[in-house]
């Protein structure tokens, strides 16, 4: 994972802070044949904040489309659900 210059922490997709919508940022043709969905980790000790990747309505998200970074921070938050980040949930983007 990293930070930005301002201390907020990074996914791969978008810079995840409180008043960011989870949705913006998102790459358009990568959205538009899965539909235009996120799986969101949420931060169990930072409220508003977490991990978005981009998936389809099952929550399926597709390795090869994610950047390196992007990829190593979802396996990482899929390795530490219930420590780290909360139970993802699949989030609906109207974009």
């Amino acid at each position: 994972m990293s930070l930005s210059s301002s201390g907020h922490l990074q996914t791969g997709l978008l810079l995840a802070t409180p008043s960011a919508s989870p949705c913006e940022g998102m790459d358009r043709s990568r959205a538009s044949g899965a539909g235009r969905y996120l799986l969101r980790f949420e931060s169990l000790f930072h409220s508003g904040r977490g991990l978005s990747f981009p998936c389809d309505a099952h929550g399926q998200v597709v390795l090869d489309h994610l950047s390196e970074q992007a990829r190593e921070n979802y396996l990482f938050a899929r390795a530490v659900v219930g420590h780290e980040y909360a139970t993802p949930v699949v989030q609906r983007c109207d974009v």
